[in-house]
């Protein structure tokens, strides 16, 4: 009997964070567009006082490629970060790239395509840094990327800050700023809500859990106020959620906001979840609505190797 050749399938993902999160019929104009790449959508979401939307997609390198150039193109033209106001962080229309190897992908070929992109995104011309594992030194991080804003690099490149591509610019795009364009493994961007606790008290908890301040590996966070919906947040990204447990943060917060008169109400994930909020041991202790199945990265990603390999093997073991 002949043996069976099962069919090499890379999986590139890409999570394109964009400044604008009140215009749903922009942002669902944005989805419709990257959808009609070769390219499978798995989420999206808004927020109006983050005024951003994030939008995750999963596909072959070169396909995820175009639909991220497409998104380039998009919100340079669509969002003018001149009129732009929000609770995140931002330097650009198109802020934050992340490209992401899933399966059958390695870490350097997603670097290469984040370079790719980038070169392709500053000849539209909006100038472009690499963070993460596609720095040079690899390892750069957002936080210090985003000092200051889109305003800090409104006019003139700060000397520390010179874009790994100008797009001939000496200084950010005048509507559509400059792209973070990175390569780095899965992480969680999640957020808890919290009550009984003043804003300062939340900046606190956050100067307290954050690796920057001596808390947690891979933690990054901020206390934010969301005057749309008159509530506080812990709003985080780990970088690493196996190696730091998202149930040690959350047991951290609540602690803290307990000790501060306060409780912790709800969680909320970014994006699609990761399997360490699903394990049986985290059911019921993170205050987070059953997100199903079809948020669930690994259950998504498994889905779409089978059907891309027309059904010739499982892959129900991959957990990311």
């Amino acid at each position: 009997m002949a043996r069976q050749i099962i069919p090499f399938v890379p999986v590139l993902e890409a999570v394109p964070n964009v400044s604008e999160g009140r215009d749903l019929g922009l942002i669902r104009e944005l989805v419709d567009m990257i959808d009609a790449h070769d390219v499978e959508v798995l989420d999206w979401s808004a927020d109006r006082d983050h005024h951003r939307a994030v939008i995750t997609f999963i596909g072959p390198p070169q396909d995820v490629e175009a639909a991220c150039l497409t998104v380039a193109r998009f919100t340079r033209d669509a969002i003018d970060l001149r009129l732009h106001r929000g609770a995140h962080p931002r330097v650009g229309a198109l802020d934050v790239l992340p490209l992401v190897p899933l399966y059958d992908i390695s870490m350097p070929e997603a670097v290469a395509s984040a370079m790719r992109i980038g070169e392709g995104i500053s000849e539209l011309g909006v100038p472009v840094y690499h963070y993460g594992e596609a720095s040079t030194p690899p390892g750069r991080n957002l936080a210090g990327l985003r000092t200051g804003g889109f305003e800090a690099l409104a006019v003139a490149w700060p000397s520390d800050r010179r874009p790994d591509w100008s797009a001939g610019l000496q200084a950010a795009h005048p509507t559509a700023g400059a792209t973070c364009v990175g390569a780095r493994p899965v992480l969680l961007a999640w957020n808890v809500f919290v009550e009984g606790i003043t804003l300062e008290d939340a900046r606190g908890i956050a100067a307290q859990i954050r690796e920057r301040g001596g808390g947690f590996a891979g933690l990054r966070a901020l206390g934010l106020w969301l005057e749309g919906s008159g509530r506080i947040q812990v709003s985080m990204n780990l970088e690493d959620p196996w190696r730091t447990s998202p149930l040690d943060v959350f047991d951290r917060i609540t602690a803290e906001v307990s000790r501060n008169g306060g409780e912790v109400v709800e969680t909320e994930v970014i994006g699609m979840v990761h399997d360490t909020l699903v394990l049986p041991d985290s059911s019921g202790r993170l205050k987070l609505p059953d997100p199903g199945s079809a948020r669930i990265l690994s259950q998504r990603v498994a889905a779409h190797v089978a059907a891309r390999r027309g059904g010739l093997t499982e892959t129900s073991d991959l957990i990311v």
